[in-house]
């Protein structure tokens, strides 16, 4: 399933009859199972519906850092993505793609 940016938007906990979605490097992770924390009220509700691979490789919820760009990230940075990646791997089914 490819999603465009705004079709990934719908995905963001409002709708309780839809599933949470948080992209990450452009792909598409289902996470409806961890609602407590991306779901509305939960303390990464901001990644709901969006690629938050900017915010998660610098460990940030302001809401400019909430989105796919990896322009100017350290290496070190780039490194924490790839371990929220790995987590997310482990711990949450794909089920798409974000379109480009």
């Amino acid at each position: 399933m490819e999603l465009t940016t705004q079709q990934l938007k719908q995905y963001d906990g409002t709708d309780p009859s839809k599933p949470i979605y948080v992209a990450l490097k452009g792909r598409v992770f289902d996470v409806t199972t961890g609602k407590s924390f991306y779901g509305p009220g939960g303390a990464y509700a901001m990644f709901a519906g969006k690629d938050a691979s900017r915010a998660l490789a610098k460990m940030s919820k302001n809401d400019e850092d909430v989105c796919a760009s990896l322009d100017g990230l350290s290496e070190k940075e780039i490194g924490v993505l790839n371990d929220w990646e790995k987590k997310f791997e482990a711990k949450y089914p794909i089920v798409g793609r974000v379109a480009s």
